[in-house]
Parts: structure tokens; C-alpha cells; sequence
């Protein structure tokens, strides 16, 4: 009897999944009315009196500021994928007034280009050791 595979996040409270339309979870800081990606992250802004944070999620959409292009797996305890192929990773300006980083895809490495309307998507990561497919957020032209 064949195991069904599973997909899970490969870190948790990041973004909403399983979700047809899936968002970054970030944070608003009510003390400077500052957003920010991770929620959880502690300093978000040099001189915050650290007010309350609202949980909200972010846009989906964004656009590509700025690139670079991953052409080597990255060393343990991070995983790559088997075979590894090069991959670019982008910084995306959301309307948030933020910027997120993320891998690219539906793109071509030579067809990247900043200024790209791009958004969120949530895509494999990487087989784990028994077939299961970690996911993250990746961002897509559009």
C-alpha cells in the first residue's frame, strides 16, 4: 500500500496556506504605525516605543526592485533541491511600504527584470527524505 504524499509549510506563520489566494503574515506596529514581515520580528524600526502589534496580511501583489541570481546550493541545514538548478531571488516592493524577499519563478533567469509586477504564489520548496513536498512563498510576474 502506497503512503500518500503530504505538503506542508516549511515554516509555519509565515503565510496562509492552503488558501487559493495566499497572503504574507505580517505585522503593523500601532507604537509607529510601521509594517513589517515576519510578525514576529522583534525590531522593526530603530526608536519604536514598541507599541501593540496587529497581525495583517500583507498584499499580494508587488513590484521587483531588485535581484540576484542563487547559483550554488546552499550548505546544511538549509535544504536545495536534488538537482540543484540556479534560481533567482528577488526584493519586492509591496504597497505596504515594505520590502520582501523572495525566489522567483514563472521566469526565466535572462528574462528577470526590476520594475516587474510580480505576486505571491505558494510553490514546493523541496522534496524532504520521504517524498513530502515543504512549500514557501515565491513571487510570479503578472
Amino acid at each position: 500500500m502506497e503512503t500518500k504524499k503530504k505538503q506542508y509549510a516549511e515554516v509555519e506563520g509565515l503565510f496562509t496556506w492552503p488558501a487559493d489566494e495566499p497572503h504574507l503574515i505580517g505585522g503593523l506596529c500601532k507604537g509607529c504605525n510601521t509594517y513589517f514581515f515576519p510578525k514576529f520580528s522583534i525590531f522593526h524600526k530603530p526608536g519604536c516605543p514598541q507599541g501593540p502589534v496587529e497581525e495583517v496580511l500583507l498584499s499580494r501583489r508587488g513590484r521587483l526592485s531588485s535581484y540576484t541570481v542563487q547559483c550554488f546550493p546552499v550548505p546544511p541545514p538549509f535544504v536545495s533541491a536534488d538537482p540543484f538548478v540556479p534560481f533567482a531571488i528577488g526584493l519586492v516592493a509591496l504597497p505596504e511600504g515594505i520590502e520582501v524577499i523572495g525566489q522567483l519563478t514563472g521566469v526565466s533567469i535572462e528574462d528577470v527584470k526590476t520594475g516587474t509586477d510580480v505576486e505571491l504564489v505558494v510553490e514546493k520548496l523541496y522534496g524532504d527524505k520521504d517524498g513530502n513536498e515543504a512549500m514557501t512563498w515565491k513571487f510570479r510576474p503578472v
